[in-house]
């Protein structure tokens, strides 16, 4: 009887520890089980060359979501990014979306920058204005090659 009573324990203390591994894991992770808190707008570019899925998106240097999908439009084969932005972020109908470097060699993020209409993008909305990442290796080849216009 005494054996059970010690097992029923550790059985206890270790559902115990799952869960709080669990919770902390979607905490750090910063996932939403339940419901969200942003809504999706999407974005075409020319090129999105070192973009990845977790990428920031940032307004004025704030980071206001995250790119939640790139995938390929296969009508105009240009790239279609989903991001996921906050809710208390209002986006106009013109703002512009930017993929941007951290730095010389950094990690890829996608910069908005708001314009002035008074149409605000809902859920799923579509940003027009893009201005696609600059390829610092086709710069430099036509640096050396001499072919910089």
């Amino acid at each position: 009887m005494k054996k059970y009573t010690k097992e029923s324990w550790v059985g206890v203390f270790v559902l115990i520890g799952l869960l709080c591994v669990g919770y902390l894991t979607i905490k750090l992770g910063k996932m939403e089980v339940i419901g969200g808190n942003d809504y999706v707008v999407k974005a075409k570019f020319t090129s999105v060359a070192g973009l990845k899925a977790g990428a920031q998106v940032e307004v004025a240097g704030v980071p206001v979501g995250k790119v939640s999908e790139i995938e390929l439009d296969p009508k105009t084969f240009a790239a279609l990014v989903s991001m996921r932005i906050g809710k208390d972020v209002e986006l106009s109908e013109d703002t512009i979306a930017s993929i941007k470097t951290s730095g010389l060699i950094g990690d890829k993020y996608v910069k908005l920058t708001p314009g002035g209409a008074q149409e605000m993008l809902g859920n799923n909305g579509m940003i027009v204005d893009t201005e696609s990442a600059v390829d610092i290796e086709e710069l430099i080849s036509k640096y050396v090659f001499g072919n910089v216009s």
